[in-house]
């Protein structure tokens, strides 16, 4: 979430979209003023370990997931190889002079990506959904098929994608023999003055026959993740945000922090982890390098194993979700 998108929280008209959980409301315009005057959110000074194994892949390898930075994760389990909400641009923003400015570079530069098959997006928010970034990745390679939650398929055609499939919650579709369905979340939509909650939000979970991924996206904590397993099962791996949750009383509505990342992890009976969402972009206003230190509290404190929930440097591959 930015804040660009944050302050048109309260100037749009009928929302067609809603939460499964009917109590979720919207800031208004003053609560995020009054959020905004609580702390100067510009990036402090710090180091983030960057890994180059990703350069170890090449146009053969399977079985493989990365950490490219904040939500865009690359990730193939032999059959076709997706990335999830992809962001290349130096600013999470719909103007290049103002917004979250990137502090990490991408682990993985656009045009050095393998082929892609399936790009799938979460929502529209500007950290999430990256126009650039689309309309690069369309001309760089014309065969990608994009997956997105309902709303969202002429946009991406505007920017030049040609095979887009919206879909809605629940509502599968079968890609080489692999299942992808979006799963509800708690969380929100917007772009403009005039768009708030006027395209779906979504997670995602891919169905390989011996493996299972599950993309959380941007979410708050709700019991949508236990009526996900309880409707596709359990995932072997998930992709789970820890950052961007403070201050707490106005961003639960719409992000986890790690302690509730934990619970999604129980919740959702996944045998791996990634944390995502942190480190890439200043969103909010805890530390940058404290949502990785805050989850191996909270992993502690539920006595789980810090291998099992992972945060990973940028570019850093991690072989052992794909062992049985």
């Amino acid at each position: 979430m930015v804040f660009v998108s944050l302050m048109l929280q309260s100037c749009s008209m009928a929302e067609p979209y809603f939460n499964s959980d009917p109590s979720v409301k919207l800031k208004s315009l003053s609560d995020v003023i009054k959020w905004r005057m609580t702390k100067d959110p510009s990036p402090e000074r710090m180091s983030i370990d960057l890994s180059e194994d990703w350069r170890n892949l090449d146009s053969e390898s399977s079985h493989f997931a990365v950490w490219v930075g904040h939500a865009t994760y690359l990730i193939n389990n032999g059959d076709l190889t997706i990335l999830t909400d992809p962001i290349f641009s130096g600013r999470a923003s719909p103007i290049s002079w103002a917004g979250p400015k990137r502090l990490i570079p991408p682990a993985i530069p656009l045009n050095q990506l393998p082929k892609i098959d399936v790009i799938m997006i979460s929502h529209n928010h500007y950290d999430h959904l990256d126009e650039k970034s689309i309309r690069n990745l369309t001309r760089a390679q014309q065969n990608i098929k994009y997956l997105v939650p309902l709303g969202l398929k002429s946009l991406l055609q505007e920017w030049g994608a040609r095979n887009v499939i919206e879909l809605d919650w629940w509502e599968p579709i079968e890609i080489d023999r692999v299942k992808f369905q979006p799963t509800p979340v708690k969380h929100w939509s917007k772009r403009t003055f005039f768009d708030r909650n006027k395209s779906l939000w979504a997670g995602w979970m891919m169905q390989w026959s011996d493996f299972a991924f599950y993309f959380a996206g941007d979410t708050g904590y709700s019991s949508d993740f236990k009526q996900t397993v309880e409707k596709l099962g359990n995932p072997d791996l998930a992709a789970i945000p820890i950052g961007a949750y403070e201050p707490r009383d106005f961003m639960k509505s719409a992000h986890i922090n790690p302690e509730e990342a934990v619970r999604v992890f129980n919740d959702l009976g996944a045998k791996y982890a990634i944390g995502i969402h942190w480190g890439t972009f200043k969103l909010t206003m805890e530390p940058m390098n404290e949502p990785p230190n805050r989850l191996k509290k909270a992993l502690k404190a539920a006595g789980l194993d810090s291998q099992i929930f992972r945060t990973l440097k940028h570019g850093e591959t991690w072989p052992a979700v794909f062992q049985n």
